[in-house]
């Protein structure tokens, strides 16, 4: 008889039991939950949800916060009453706010006590009720200000949260936009199954235990500061810590690490490079023994990767990821269960991983296709876009959009997204290997290469630099640079140095956007 898929509420409850007594949360220096406190809170507060703002299984819950506890709080206990959680970036504009949150088909608004009058505003629109979540102590319950506005017609309803089989593999707990890298955001509805099986990847692969801490860096409206180092922490009984002033900041990073025992940490490369300048400005006088650092959501530089692992004196595993995939896809291992191999975004982790050509047939070993996967973890579509269903769950298997080979060894290797591939009178060019070559130049501290219309080529390549501080940096020796590393017809043909590049609030830089911007620039000049 099949057993019946865990729930990641049920994962969360299992390392509560297990580790009551064990640090789960903390603010360094001003607040602290253990595991067991954190999942009373959680459900004092799912019970709060449910019988004072009406919240029943399904409804869609928003949540715009800064990474506080109370968003913690919140999001657990919106999955604990079986309803769907939303989190929102909360530097959204008014607009961007009404976007998400009728997409979302959102019934109620949460956010800090602070408030968010953008966010707000949104929901007053559409008609929807607002709260305001705040802990005032470690001892005390969630206050939920504004709950006057019911939102259902059930003023009297409960939910039996004692009922140990009251959340289900099927509920969908979690929706999420994918970032639009290439085309307008995609609802992306994720199950409790689809995070437990998530979660689980997590811990497996980098052998998360309850001695494990971490420092969460990313924000917590995103798969990969959510899922790993958040829920993958809680589950295994770890402990995660929040910066003071609600987001990453480098001067406290380190001071952060320390406080909370930190073993190991995860970012996207723009904050790695952030936390490597700072190394090289402002060292510290010791750094803590980390069993390892990663890095996911963005192409990782080998000079890069390299830099980090002098520093810090820690193995870096590179990860691949992606919202339908409930983030984890593939990940370089630690070093007992294996070499890690800069470039290389590592093996699958819990899931079937296939190259396929267009028609859906597997390529020859060692030769590009598209990257497609399937597993527990996968989304079962997008919400109410068949289209991109159709073009996405093909085959049997869900087509990332990213060409990819796969060595050997079983190791990954992403060329670049299908869309972003420089197509030059021909010749296919991968964006992150041109990246890779012009981060290796020592005076550059970031870069990216893009394509753009060419009358004679159909498309031709360029790039933006960022030169590191104090580095005078020449276009004449980026290009040499490139002419001394890649293939002729690899070279940019225009270098665009700049103090900025257009990120999205997890650090991504998209290459489209930047090509937009700078294709503008070079018009208006």
């Amino acid at each position: 008889m099949a057993t019946e898929a865990p729930t990641l509420t049920a994962l969360l409850k299992k390392a509560a039991a297990a580790f009551p007594n064990r640090r789960a949360v903390a603010v360094p220096g001003k607040i602290e939950l253990t595991h067991a406190e954190l999942d009373a809170l959680v459900d004092a507060a799912a019970k709060r949800l449910a019988a004072d703002a009406g919240v029943l299984p399904g409804h869609v819950v928003a949540l715009s916060f800064p990474n506080t506890v109370e968003l913690v709080i919140m999001f657990l206990a919106v999955i604990r009453a079986r309803a769907v959680a939303a989190p929102l970036n909360p530097a959204y504009t008014q607009e961007e706010f009404e976007f998400y949150l009728s997409d979302s088909e959102s019934r109620l608004l949460l956010t800090n006590a602070e408030g968010n009058p953008a966010a707000q505003a949104a929901a007053a629109k559409l008609g929807l009720a607002h709260a305001a979540a705040s802990l005032s102590d470690a001892a005390g319950p969630v206050h939920l200000d504004g709950l006057q506005q019911q939102i259902a017609n059930g003023n009297g309803h409960h939910l039996e949260l004692e009922d140990k089989n009251n959340n289900v593999a099927s509920d969908v707990a979690l929706f999420l936009h994918t970032s639009g890298t290439t085309s307008r955001p995609k609802g992306v509805p994720l199950t409790q199954g689809n995070l437990a099986a998530s979660v689980q990847n997590i811990r497996s692969v980098y052998r998360l235990a309850e001695t494990d801490a971490t420092v969460v860096v990313l924000p917590l409206f995103h798969v990969h500061g959510l899922l790993c180092a958040l829920l993958g922490s809680l589950a295994s009984g770890a402990s995660v810590a929040l910066p003071a002033a609600g987001r990453f900041s480098a001067s406290t990073f380190w001071a952060d690490m320390r406080a909370s025992g930190a073993t190991w940490y995860t970012a996207v490369p723009t904050i790695h490079q952030i936390i490597l300048d700072r190394h090289a400005s402002k060292p510290e006088p010791s750094y803590p023994s980390l069993r390892f650092v990663r890095s996911c959501s963005a192409s990782l530089a080998p000079a890069i990767l390299d830099k980090l692992e002098a520093a810090f004196k820690a193995p870096v595993l590179e990860a691949y990821a992606m919202t339908e995939a409930s983030h984890l896809m593939t990940s370089n291992p630690l070093p007992e269960d294996g070499p890690r191999k800069p470039g290389s975004v590592g093996r699958p982790v819990g899931q079937e991983l296939a190259i396929l050509d267009e028609g859906g047939s597997p390529v020859a070993a060692g030769s590009p296709g598209e990257v497609c996967i399937r597993g527990r973890n996968v989304t079962a579509g997008y919400k109410s876009n068949p289209e991109a269903n159709e073009a996405a769950f093909r085959f049997g298997w869900f087509h990332t959009g990213d060409i990819g080979v796969v060595d050997g060894e079983g190791y990954l290797h992403l060329v670049g997204r299908i869309k972003e591939l420089i197509n030059r009178g021909g010749e296919k060019i991968s964006p992150i290997e041109v990246d890779a070559v012009l981060l290796d130049h020592p005076a550059v501290a970031q870069a990216v290469s893009f394509g753009v219309p060419d009358d004679k080529y159909g498309e031709e390549i360029n790039c933006a630099v960022i030169p590191r501080d104090g580095s005078p940096l020449a276009v004449e020796e980026v290009v040499a640079h490139c002419r001394k590393n890649l293939a002729s017809f690899k070279v940019p043909k225009k270098v665009f140095i700049t103090d900025d590049l257009p990120k999205t609030a997890t650090g991504k830089i998209q290459r489209r956007i930047v090509a937009q911007h700078f294709v503008q620039l070079a018009t208006a000049a």
